[in-house]
């Protein structure tokens, strides 16, 4: 038996997959990364504080690795091999956490901690801001935040936010591997393409649990641009 496609509809998928396909093949390998997931600028003196850090593999998968912490003046900050500071004297200290790599250097990740009076936090510790770009033949361009509200994320596209609405299937994500949406977090599909707008993001997503904003054209599984966190 003959299958028959009309022609209209086939051309519309020929277009559609030839526009989509044909901007980039990606390499999805990554660099090895460790990072502190929730860094703090100041441990009041006689105060505790735990220190949380991920290891992401070279396609941007969480593995649970040992971590070496370190301080680089233990006489002000200690802190312990399961990432548990204290602060002892007032002055500032470097923490750094260390992931071991066979074959090749290890990672890290540091921060500078201000040992004070008072605990304290930044502010701006609950949000994280970005710029949009195009990493295809489609528009996307604009700003952008990510912030932290109770137990959500809120994604918040600003007034000079673009995107093309000629391409069909576009979603957003959430993803620690900028080359691929295996592993991703969906956020949901892109319905606005011009203009302030916002995206409720539940589940209990911490604010440093992915390092990468996408937008993919999904039913072809292909980046059409990211987020780049400042």
């Amino acid at each position: 038996m003959k299958r028959i496609i009309l022609p209209a509809l086939a051309f519309w998928v020929v277009l559609v997959f030839n526009n989509c396909i044909g901007d980039d093949i990606l390499d999805d390998a990554v660099p090895e990364s460790v990072m502190i997931t929730n860094p703090i600028d100041t441990i009041g003196q006689g105060d505790a504080y735990q220190f949380e850090a991920r290891f992401l593999n070279n396609v941007g998968i969480e593995e649970n690795r040992p971590v070496k912490w370190t301080s680089s003046a233990p006489s002000l900050l200690s802190i312990d091999q399961n990432g548990l500071a204290n602060g002892l004297t007032k002055g500032v200290a470097v923490i750094t956490a260390e992931v071991a790599l066979t074959g090749k250097p290890s990672v890290t990740d540091v921060i500078q901690v201000v040992i004070a009076d008072n605990t304290s936090t930044n502010p701006n510790d609950n949000t994280r801001a970005g710029k949009l770009k195009a990493t295809s033949s489609y528009t996307l361009t604009g700003d952008f935040t990510l912030e932290k509200q109770g137990s959500d994320l809120i994604l918040t596209l600003a007034g000079n936010y673009k995107a093309s609405s000629s391409l069909p299937g576009l979603y957003v994500y959430l993803s620690n591997n900028p080359n691929s949406i295996a592993n991703a977090l969906e956020i949901g599909p892109v319905t606005v393409f011009d203009g302030a707008h916002a995206y409720t993001i539940g589940g209990n997503i911490g604010l440093n649990d992915y390092a990468h904003l996408l937008y993919y054209c999904k039913p072809f599984n292909v980046k059409v641009g990211e987020g780049v966190f400042d």
